[in-house]
């Protein structure tokens, strides 16, 4: 038998040998089910944060009145308020979420100072003070920014209204015993606000949601303004609160439906 015979042979037995074996060790390897790619679902959120609001001016036509120089002390401070807020959105992909939120934001307490001036006479103070409360209605769509340990970092803007609220406004006059009084008013703005925030994956379904947002809540007004002696009350259209913006810190959870 020639050597190339015999090369033969000896590459047909093995690959007799070779096939019968690879098909007993394929036959013990575990079976992977296919990980489908991902896709969207349903969404429902709720949250409860904090408010860090700012005024851009108070605004009242008789300020500027001829024989008295005014100057603000105060310009306007408001307290931090609490906001509770729910909405329901769409997760789309990995990467893109939209949602619609409904947002109460508690009463925020105002105060602010102004000196007055009279060319003739010892000048005086008006000490204001009200309570400003706001619904928020946004349309917001958001960018996930990838999942690292099951923590998401993403951004977002929204837009919609707000409904702004000035009540129990008061004018002290220390110096002259005197001072006036607004009642209650509401105005709708259009708004809008950035997010960014942290969300944390509980679960495959709940993710606890760290987020911040600048908010722009528009202009808000009081009622008519009355002097607390009606001799010295003059026709008005109230106080203007104007350029309100927030800084609000929200902690809340999405439950999404899959």
């Amino acid at each position: 038998m020639t050597r190339s015979r015999i090369a033969a042979l000896a590459i047909a037995a093995g690959l007799g040998c070779a096939v019968p074996g690879g098909a007993a060790i394929a036959a013990d390897l575990p079976y992977v089910e296919p990980v489908p790619l991902a896709t969207g679902g349903w969404y429902l959120r709720g949250a409860i944060g904090m408010s860090n609001q700012r005024l851009g001016n108070l605004d009242y036509q008789y300020f500027e009145t001829p024989g008295y120089a005014t100057e603000w002390i105060n310009k306007g401070d408001f307290s931090s308020a609490p906001t509770f807020s729910l909405g329901a959105g769409y997760q789309f992909n990995d990467w893109f979420r939209a949602d619609l939120t409904g947002q109460y934001r508690g009463k925020a307490d105002f105060s602010a100072t102004q000196r007055v001036t009279p060319l003739e006479g010892a000048p005086f103070s008006d000490d204001y003070t009200a309570q400003k409360s706001e619904w928020l209605f946004l349309a917001n769509g958001y960018v996930d920014l990838g999942t690292y340990h099951g923590i998401t970092p993403y951004v977002g803007a929204g837009i919609g209204t707000s409904r702004n609220t000035i009540s129990g406004f008061r004018d002290v006059n220390t110096e002259l015993n005197g001072g006036g009084y607004a009642g209650s008013d509401s105005q709708w703005n259009f708004a809008w606000a950035l997010h960014a925030g942290l969300g944390f994956k509980v679960t495959e379904n709940l993710i606890f949601d760290l987020g911040y947002s600048y908010v722009d809540l528009g202009n808000g007004k009081t009622d008519t303004a009355y002097n607390i002696d009606p001799n010295y009350s003059r026709p008005n259209d109230g106080f203007k609160f104007k350029n309100i913006t927030s800084h609000d810190v929200n902690f809340g959870i999405r439950y999404l439906f899959n």
